[in-house]
């Protein structure tokens, strides 16, 4: 059955708008009830996501809501961007004019909506994929960060700290999806080298850690009408995918994909028609099969030789944030943030 995109979109404040003049004759949809649910605490194990593709009609509540929950921690650079010696380093990146871009991932947005029309068994299917972070079991982009600056918690996700990125970019090297997105003119390098280290600082989805913190559910999948995601301990979300796929003979992605990670896909139609058809380059994920990133031995040189000294340069780092802070409120707001 082709799945087709509504010609109306239900947004947060018009249902809120609606609930509140239907009375109490109107059903609460299943979306409302799941923004009630509590999040298993971290002791769990790692969380992970489930998307059911089969479910989303592409309404793009879940980029609105990402937006929203996440508007404090966007940067605001300072200009002009100091020129880099050599200038064939790590080019200017510059999004700050560019903030209501949805059609890819960038630094101020986090979460983007690929389609795909695909012919599958004779059938024709439209189906809209939401992209972000995969929050890899074993994260290349934090394995490998000089400057300590990205890690991986206990409760599976993979955050980037401001406070210490330089920009460098080597994590979006290293990820297979290339999804962290580089903001140039701010961050810690301004005050420490400006014209050699770096070139602003790397953003991307941090799956509402402040939000799951207080045990609830991130706001893509609080808000969605048509509960396409579901979070909870891995173990229990991976059981899950393979039920789904099972009962619609469909494909998972994500189970395995660099050596596993935290954000599953099940899918009516196979991933590889899905890369086929989604658009693809800078800041739009592919669907490719792809192996264990950390496997590779020059990736597993760096992990090795990065590790004893990112803690030492984090500190470093987090002294010179102490030193040469700015009069930016909101980077000193994100800064205190991340030293409570």
């Amino acid at each position: 059955m082709k799945k087709r995109k509504p010609e109306t979109t239900v947004s947060r404040r018009g249902f809120l708008k609606a609930f509140s003049m239907g009375g109490a004759g109107m059903l609460i949809p299943s979306a409302a009830i799941a923004a009630q649910e509590r999040v298993p605490a971290p002791s769990d194990g790692e969380l992970a996501t489930l998307h059911d593709l089969s479910k989303c009609i592409g309404c793009g509540e879940c980029v609105s809501a990402c937006r929203e929950s996440n508007a404090v921690k966007y940067p605001e650079p300072k200009k002009p961007f100091p020129e880099m010696l050599p200038s064939r380093r790590a080019k200017p990146e510059d999004w700050s004019e560019k903030r209501d871009v949805e059609d890819r991932l960038t630094p101020y947005n986090w979460l983007m909506l690929q389609t795909a029309e695909v012919t599958y068994r004779g059938e024709d299917h439209e189906i809209f994929i939401p992209r972000r972070c995969m929050h890899c079991q074993n994260p290349p982009c934090a394995n490998t960060c000089p400057f300590g600056a990205a890690s991986k918690q206990k409760n599976g996700i993979t955050r980037f700290y401001d406070t210490f990125c330089m920009g460098g970019g080597k994590c979006r090297t290293v990820c297979p999806w290339h999804i962290p997105q580089r903001q140039s003119g701010v961050g810690l390098y301004l005050n420490l080298m400006p014209r050699l280290a770096g070139n602003g600082v790397m953003y991307k989805c941090d799956r509402c850690y402040q939000r799951l913190d207080k045990g609830e559910l991130p706001a893509c999948i609080s808000i969605c009408p048509e509960d396409v995601q579901t979070i909870g301990p891995r173990y229990e979300i991976v059981a899950q995918a393979k039920s789904l796929a099972r009962e619609m003979n469909g494909f998972i992605y994500g189970l395995e994909e660099n050596g596993g990670t935290n954000t599953i896909y099940v899918s009516p139609v196979p991933f590889e028609l899905l890369n086929k058809a989604v658009d693809k380059g800078k800041g739009k994920p592919h669907f490719k099969r792809v192996g264990d990133a950390m496997a590779d031995e020059g990736n597993l040189a760096a992990a090795a030789l990065v590790a004893p000294i990112a803690g030492i340069a984090a500190g470093f780092l987090g002294l010179g944030a102490k030193l040469f802070k700015t009069d930016d409120k909101s980077q000193s707001g994100k800064e205190d943030s991340h030293e409570s």
